[in-house]
């Protein structure tokens, strides 16, 4: 694939979320991953369900264009391998708890001896420093621990966690950036450098809004259900048969008078306590039902191609198989489908990194547990058949 990371060779010692999601976007720009996993047992993900064909939908959503070595880094023989391959790497990315690879004698240190220009990339609940530096953690945990379960859910309600793993796709999606940017710095430099990456870090990052209106105010933010803390209209609003998201932002928004214009209450428009979207916010109470009134009289589609021609922002609030079927989803290519050998036709969320002359894309399955150790090893390290036959009967790949 010539996308635009071809040419960069990516070891991936990852496994469950953060990481896989950080590679397979590597992956997707034409990286080479080679995902090394124990033997026998590999990534913890292969045994999430649900299952088709004894096949993990859960892996195969995550681990795309990569190839699959297996390697026992508890022996002095896969050690050797590692090393070997962290010699010609660019970039290597774990997700282990901090301290796990010093153990093994292949931290950070250790590999940037040996390959000065390797950007090394880890990935982990607290980073490798700090009080909480030695804990592990998951997505729930460091979405309540950052804060974001705090301020989402209906007003007065019980902490809600985001239904995407939102802890670890961010720390995912900031690795990429990380190592994006390292590689670019090291084309001046001629440098690696160790990306130390900690999802709790991350969560505070995604939370500008929150943290910036606390810190100039004071004042702690609760949830407020799908509404705007600073713009109204700006929430998801009960139709005759389904919810359709309204969005106004902004002072002076020329949005507002077509809308009211719409729900056939013209009068609004000059009403002193609704003139910008902050008075509207400051008036809520008074002016939320009477939208929700209107709003309930028509279907979610109807209410769309009335007020889309008027260009209010709005859009219908989908579950997960009306996102699949809908046209722009589909027109922009993002769900695609691949031949699999024991799984027939497979369908894939494709990346939505559109690039007109390096094009990312999806052009390998999901590897089975190394099912591609032999090509590795032969082509990156140029063992002999022989060789890797022993090493395999050795347990160690």
């Amino acid at each position: 694939m010539n996308g635009s990371l071809s040419g960069i060779l990516v070891l991936d010692l990852t496994w469950i979320l953060s990481g896989p999601y950080c590679t397979m976007i590597l992956g997707d720009q034409g990286a080479e991953i080679i995902k090394i996993e124990r033997p026998g047992i590999g990534d913890g993900a292969r045994g999430t369900g649900p299952f088709v064909n004894d096949d993990s939908a859960y892996f195969m959503s995550l681990n795309r264009n990569k190839h699959g070595l297996t390697l026992d880094l508890t022996t002095e023989a896969g050690k050797s391998i590692f090393l070997r391959l962290a010699e010609i790497a660019d970039v290597v990315v774990e997700n282990f708890r901090p301290g796990t690879m010093k153990k093994l004698g292949l931290d950070h240190s250790v590999l940037m001896e040996r390959n000065p220009q390797l950007i090394y990339c880890s990935i982990s609940g607290f980073g490798m420093n700090g009080p909480y530096g030695n804990r592990s953690a998951l997505d729930a945990i460091v979405q309540g621990m950052g804060g974001i379960m705090s301020i989402t859910g209906n007003e007065g309600g019980d902490p809600v966690r985001i239904g995407s793993s939102v802890g670890d796709i961010t720390a995912g999606l900031y690795a990429v950036i990380g190592i994006l940017s390292a590689l670019h710095e090291r084309t001046s430099s001629n440098m690696g450098q160790l990306i130390d990456l900690s999802m709790l870090d991350c969560q505070v990052a995604l939370q500008e809004n929150a943290i910036g209106r606390f810190l100039a105010t004071g004042e702690i933010p609760v949830p407020l259900g799908t509404r705007h803390p600073s713009a109204t209209p700006f929430q998801a609003f009960e139709t005759n048969d389904g919810w359709i998201v309204i969005a106004i932002f902004g002072g002076a928004s020329p949005h507002w008078p077509l809308l009211c214009s719409a729900l056939n209450h013209v009068e609004l428009i000059d009403d002193e306590r609704f003139q910008s979207s902050w008075d509207r916010t400051q008036n809520r109470d008074e002016l939320i039902p009477i939208m929700s009134d209107v709003l309930r009289n028509k279907t979610t589609q109807e209410w769309v191609d009335e007020l889309v021609p008027l260009g209010i922002p709005c859009g219908p609030v989908n579950s997960i198989d009306q996102v699949i079927s809908d046209p722009q989803v589909n027109f922009r290519e993002m769900i695609v489908e691949r031949h699999h050998d024991r799984l027939g036709t497979w369908k894939f969320i494709n990346t939505p990194i559109k690039m007109s002359r390096t094009p990312g894309g999806i052009y390998k399955n999901p590897p089975d547990l190394g099912g591609d150790s032999r090509d590795v090893l032969h082509k990156l390290l140029n063992l002999s058949n022989d060789e890797i036959d022993d090493l395999e009967n050795k347990g160690i790949i």
